[in-house]
């Protein structure tokens, strides 16, 4: 079996393969504070509660956008399960081109999704990703790319850039640490735009505002997009359910 660790700032998402078929997926805090100790436990836990035990894994995966406990997280993987992880970035031989100005700082989600995107569609698409920071990420699927920065000859498609901006639970946290008065607010679909009641008029701002940033950029995305093809535009991430339905 293999295990899969997608490390986010806010939350660590693991998910355990047989090969093709997903077995289980939980989601971890992604703290600074657990030592590798910790996370071979948690690990272990969570396995054993799904029925599987560390003896079964055969290979380990780890893509990180949190260098701060990457190196713990991996080490935590190997204490659990003898296994060495492979790390997944910029540098690792993969079937794509990074055709940006900087590849070697294209982030190991962002190159994540593009590989997914190539592999479930096989086509152009925006991916827009909602975490701590919304992403949108511009693959198209070229054949027989030139190779390049983290491609080789015979690339399946390219990266070609995209969009970061605050994601949701970044935007509502920040707006309250900033303010004197404003409250902590769930985040849930807002009823309508004008609010009656604070907390109202915060969900209504972050979520409506998000979903129309969102419109927005990929409608600008698509009138930018390097060839005719129309691309298809697809949500991921922890709070996608949230927004995706508010979106056009």
């Amino acid at each position: 079996m293999l295990l899969a660790f997608d490390i986010g700032n806010t939350e660590t998402t693991i998910g355990l393969f047989a090969g093709d078929r997903l077995e289980g997926h939980w989601r971890l805090h992604s703290t600074p504070y657990r030592t590798p100790d910790e996370w071979a436990a948690a690990l272990t836990s969570q396995l054993t509660q799904a029925g599987h035990s560390t003896q079964e894994i055969r290979a380990a995966i780890v893509g990180s956008v949190a260098p701060p406990i990457t190196q713990s997280v991996c080490d935590g993987i190997t204490a659990a399960t003898t296994r060495e992880p492979v790390l997944v970035d910029a540098r690792s031989k993969l079937p794509i081109v990074l055709d940006v100005d900087e590849p070697l700082t294209v982030g190991a989600d962002r190159i994540v999704n593009t590989l997914a995107a190539l592999e479930l569609f096989k086509k152009d698409t925006i991916v827009v990703d909602f975490g701590t920071a919304t992403t949108f990420d511009c693959i198209t699927a070229d054949e027989g790319g030139a190779g390049g920065a983290g491609g080789a000859g015979g690339a399946k498609g390219r990266f070609i850039g995209g969009v970061i901006m605050p994601g949701l639970r970044t935007a509502s946290d920040e707006l309250v640490r900033r303010t004197a008065k404003l409250p902590a607010t769930e985040l849930l679909p807002p009823a309508r735009a004008i609010g009656r009641r604070t907390e109202d008029c915060i969900r209504a701002g972050v979520m409506w505002g998000t979903a129309d940033a969102v419109d927005g950029l990929v409608r600008r995305i698509k009138a930018e997009w390097p060839s005719k093809t129309r691309p298809l535009t697809v949500a991921t991430g922890g709070l996608a359910s949230l927004v995706a339905p508010l979106c056009k």
